[in-house]
């Protein structure tokens, strides 16, 4: 085996499949998309004029609706970090205490969700949220409150709340999932020995479960920022984008730009740019991280 390891020919051919797949499947596409970001292009096999960084500059600097998408996902990634993921922890750790086949059957309950198709998830907010028959509406009316009666996903007002909530909830189960096995790695040694120091409660967990926990929420929130960025299917079915633009998150306007408004090359520069955000939002929230946990 020494040998081998030794070999720089061995070696080459053992990494070079590897290498060759990433490329072709990771770096070509991005270089391609790279490529096509500057030109006019109308799709594949149309005419192709380069145009420079003009995609860029009109996204940039002249394009609202592509700030406004870049908005909604932003609050979508916050929503996901400050409201979706100290409740899948709360869940967890009350989760694991309660035992038996209680917590067995509650943590299938909780992941239930997460098996069921997206296509099938959009329809049932659609319909538990439509103005004439939906059940949100018809509560609302049962106990006197029909003053708050309204097309939820409809109105401009509510849509953009309606579509994060919907969002937030849907995602739930797996992000309960993530923090629910950090809690159960955690040794058991580690919180009896905090008992006979005296510490219980919050003060147990603030110190033993959320630093251990750090690792988990370090990956937790970069998956946030990222699905956020990418958020598309369940806008896609619910809302299209709409009412106007108020639900309109990246991945719906790069869709929209490339296959509906045959803006190919402009597209590409909204892929791009979405790359080139995804890397930052990344760096950033893992060097924040790491910063925190070191100082803890």
């Amino acid at each position: 085996m020494e040998k081998v390891f030794g070999n720089k020919l061995a070696i080459f051919i053992f990494v070079f499949p590897g290498i060759l797949l990433f490329v072709l499947t990771f770096l070509a596409p991005i270089a391609l998309s790279g490529y096509y970001s500057l030109t006019n292009t109308l799709g594949p096999g149309t005419t192709i004029n380069m145009v420079g960084l003009q995609n860029y500059i009109d996204l940039l600097f002249h394009d609202k609706q592509f700030w406004h998408s870049l908005r909604n996902a932003l609050l979508l990634g916050g929503g996901l970090i400050i409201v979706q993921h100290p409740i899948c922890i709360l869940f967890a750790i009350l989760l694991d205490q309660v035992g038996g086949k209680a917590e067995k059957l509650l943590r299938t309950i909780f992941f239930i969700p997460c098996l069921i198709s997206v296509v099938v998830l959009s329809k049932m907010w659609v319909s538990l949220l439509d103005p004439n028959f939906g059940i949100l509406n018809k509560l609302l009316d049962m106990i006197g409150l029909d003053f708050l009666m309204r097309a939820w996903l409809g109105d401009q007002s509510t849509a953009l709340g309606s579509i994060l909530f919907i969002l937030i909830w849907s995602g739930f189960g797996w992000g309960l999932l993530f923090y629910y096995a950090g809690v159960k790695g955690i040794p058991e040694d580690l919180y009896e020995a905090a008992k006979l120091d005296g510490a219980a409660g919050f003060k147990l967990h603030s110190r033993i479960t959320l630093p251990l926990l750090a690792p988990v929420i370090s990956v937790q929130v970069t998956l946030a920022i990222i699905s956020a960025l990418k958020t598309m299917d369940m806008v896609f079915l619910t809302t299209r984008g709409g009412p106007g633009d108020s639900t309109q998150f990246l991945g719906v306007y790069l869709y929209e730009k490339a296959f509906t408004s045959n803006q190919f090359g402009y597209a590409n520069a909204i892929s791009i740019l979405f790359i080139i955000i995804c890397l930052i939002a990344t760096y950033l929230s893992n060097k924040l991280i790491r910063s925190e946990t070191l100082e803890g």
